[in-house]
């Protein structure tokens, strides 16, 4: 598979991408993953919050917010003085009726590459906001995706198959990835496989060349798991393409940041329980387009 590459970066633009996730005070996710890692990587970063979180919800007490109301207004205004987009990239959402929002910004900005996080759970398990309701409204933002990001928890959620766990083997990758495409996702990227072996492996596959195809990448399992890995994973996927790296080494990158990134964080208090930290590491990002 040659790798596929979705943005040409002009060196003397900046790309807007609008960050369509959430917002927690306390822990390190979401919006406070995407808006450091895509600005590091030399883009603009125009968030739209899809709801308000004290902290991620891996604490046991946190409190939630739900922003839909006001969303509709807040893109209105974006209309009225002319924002324009390269990138719409989402990831949690704060209620069902949010996939009628993205689907606005994919109308308004038709030209917008569209990078999905699909957020919904990990381990086999819903997050505790999400509903059967928001899942399924979730699947629509698969068909047409440029990149489609999810994990084997999501996967599953999306495809309606049972959690396989994360040991598959490479004719289970195959055919995971082609159930994923037939959702109609242009490219797919499956997240956290894990083989036992010291290893974690990324796959990324497109509807072009088909699933048979697809490109593996292998990274150090550390030993212990950090929350928000996902997150940064994505966001610097996300701006490893807008810095116009194709796609299977835009993952590489991905992939090789956040296992940097953990490292960093075991030096940090409370690392297991507020997430990963990646401050440190944001150089590797800002290379991308220096």
């Amino acid at each position: 598979m040659s790798d596929v590459k979705l943005y040409d970066r002009d060196p003397h633009y900046i790309p807007r991408v609008a960050a369509v996730h959430d917002m927690c005070g306390y822990g390190k996710c979401s919006l406070t993953a995407a808006i450091p890692i895509l600005s590091a990587a030399g883009c603009d970063v125009c968030p739209v919050p899809t709801g308000l979180f004290s902290s991620h919800t891996k604490y046991p007490v946190f409190t939630f917010h739900d922003t839909t109301d006001i969303l509709n207004d807040y893109l209105d205004a974006w209309g009225r003085i002319g924002v324009a987009l390269d990138g719409v990239y989402s990831g949690f959402l704060g209620s069902a009726d949010q996939v009628a929002l993205i689907q606005r910004l994919y109308r308004e900005y038709p030209d917008a590459l569209r990078l999905v996080d699909p957020v919904m759970g990990d381990g086999g398990q819903m997050y505790p906001t999400y509903t059967d309701e928001l899942c399924r409204a979730m699947g629509a933002l698969a068909d047409g995706a440029d990149v489609l990001m999810p994990n084997l928890t999501e996967a599953s959620i999306l495809t309606g198959r049972d959690y396989p766990g994360q040991n598959l083997d490479d004719e289970q990758v195959t055919d995971w990835l082609d159930a994923l495409l037939a959702l109609g996702a242009k490219n797919v990227v499956l997240k956290g496989i894990d083989r036992g072996d010291g290893k974690l492996r990324n796959y990324v596959a497109s509807a072009e060349t088909g699933a048979e195809n697809r490109q593996e990448h292998a990274h150090e399992k550390l030993p212990y798991m950090i929350h928000g890995t996902g997150d940064a994973f994505a966001s610097a996927l996300c701006g490893a393409v807008m810095a116009g790296k194709g796609l299977s080494e835009a993952a590489y990158i991905a992939g090789e940041f956040v296992r940097d990134s953990m490292v960093s964080t075991r030096d940090q208090p409370d690392f297991e329980e507020r997430g990963v930290s990646f401050e440190l590491n944001l150089g590797a990002m800002t290379a991308l387009v220096g």
